[in-house]
């Protein structure tokens, strides 16, 4: 335990990242200086957080994420194993681009495993996302997603 959260021996917490009390931060872990995290969260093993990425409170996120700048998760959002946020529309490797497109995750979200979710999307609150699933537009509250593309499936 260092200060109110708790993190195991391997994982990296760069002195400027604020998280909150009772976070758990597992193996092989990076919160970048700079990063937010809430209180009562947990970062699964292998989870990245990059400097202006903000995570809200009792946010679960599994094994294998990558939490990229421009990526805001509200409160209570559930995010399974494996799930990649991008955060440029046209990534271009001659020409390096830090213009990160916002994408916004609403509080009680749940995103399922291996999902893709292109930047500069908004997933509604209590939105449920399947698992394998490519995100590619807004999705709206309560609304249930899959597939490649996504595609509306119904209400919750």
């Amino acid at each position: 335990m260092v200060g109110k959260y708790w993190y195991h021996k391997s994982a990296i917490i760069d002195k400027g990242a604020v998280i909150g009390e009772g976070t758990k931060i597992w193996h092989f872990s990076h919160v970048c200086k700079g990063a937010r995290i809430g209180k009562n969260c947990v970062l699964g093993q292998n989870v990245y957080v990059a400097p202006t990425a903000i995570i809200g409170d009792n946010v679960h996120i599994q094994n294998n994420v990558s939490v990229y700048d421009g990526v805001f998760i509200a409160d209570s959002v559930f995010i399974a194993p494996s799930v990649v946020f991008t955060n440029i529309k046209k990534p271009d490797p001659l020409k390096p681009n830090k213009d990160y497109q916002r994408t916004i995750i609403c509080k009680g979200a749940a995103i399922g495993a291996n999902s893709t979710i292109v930047c500069g999307v908004t997933i509604g609150g209590g939105a449920f996302i399947g698992a394998g699933s490519v995100v590619t537009k807004d999705i709206g509250e309560n609304e249930i997603w899959y597939g490649n593309p996504a595609e509306i499936k119904g209400l919750k």
